[in-house]
């Protein structure tokens, strides 16, 4: 069977990335990530497109600075993932920062797990790899299947190797989580874009548009907390903001409930967005009327 060439480039940017010094890696990403986001012209319009949206006055210069910043974070953040297998833990903790973290504690004391719900920001897998090997946290994480599949298979196997459970985002999906949080994981579900569609409809930065109901549905089946969190980039490490989880309780039907808290789940990962919209990794378009245009 012939090597798929997409799978290759992988395994090769992968091999890079470990073969040279981490202050090289992030130079080179920086530059490649900038040179790219002059190149693919849909994927450049997209995320002109969010970002004004999170930021309206952005125009001229500082969009083209903002998106090219947004295309040199995606890039690091391949580049920095691609280095955890085999990193030293003790360098790791040393680079990473956690603000609210007690909240993921008492989730885990009163037998619930956590539900943590993710705007693809900054480098969210050293998170995990933090929590799965430094603190010893059980991590489930649900993934967009990707094609072909053996890339898919690829990136299984990168992110089990960093220490979590991966669950595909599929029909089978919902019960193997039910299982994670009931065994104590902190299950991670990135939470600001619809991919599988049939979402709830949502005001997500002064526009409608769908986000996925699954994080509020699993907090009202399980009872594990909703925790809106983000990781950014820090200088050179990582720093993680756990946000109080939100209100979860009961107060018409399940389908009026779940609609109402994703929408505070909205909210919150506006503010979380607003905080580094230059490491907001959203490239394809995420509001009705881009994808319509």
């Amino acid at each position: 069977m012939i090597p798929d060439p997409v799978v290759g480039a992988y395994r090769a940017g992968a091999f890079a990335a470990r073969a040279v010094p981490a202050p090289v890696a992030r130079a080179v990403a920086r530059l490649g990530g900038s040179a790219a986001g002059q190149v693919m012209h849909a994927r450049r319009s997209a995320v002109e497109g969010n970002l004004r949206r999170v930021d309206p006055t952005l125009s001229g210069r500082r969009l083209d600075r903002a998106v090219d910043g947004a295309f040199a974070s995606y890039a690091r953040y391949y580049a920095e993932s691609f280095r955890l297998p085999g990193a030293d833990p003790a360098a790791i903790d040393a680079g990473f920062s956690f603000s609210g973290y007690g909240h993921i504690v008492s989730a885990r004391e009163r037998g619930t797990g956590a539900i943590i719900a993710l705007p693809h920001l900054g480098g969210w897998e050293w998170a995990a790899f933090w929590m799965a090997v430094i603190e010893d946290v059980p991590v489930t994480a649900v993934v967009e299947a990707l094609e072909p599949a053996e890339l898919f298979d690829w990136f299984v196997d990168f992110r089990r190797s960093l220490g979590m459970n991966v669950v595909a985002l599929g029909p089978g999906a919902g019960s193997e989580v039910l299982r994670s949080l009931k065994a104590g994981h902190v299950v991670c579900l990135l939470s600001d874009r619809d991919i599988a569609g049939g979402g709830v409809e949502v005001e997500f930065f002064g526009e409608r548009t769908t986000l996925p109901g699954g994080p509020a549905t699993l907090a009202f089946r399980t009872g594990a907390p909703l925790l809106p969190t983000a990781i950014y980039f820090d200088g050179d490490g990582h720093r993680a903001q756990v946000d109080p989880p939100l209100e979860v309780e009961r107060r018409g039907s399940l389908r009026d409930d779940v609609a109402r808290v994703t929408q505070d789940l909205a909210v919150a990962l506006e503010h979380l967005i607003r905080q580094a919209p230059e490491q907001w990794h959203v490239m394809t378009p995420n509001w009705s009327s881009d994808r319509a245009e």
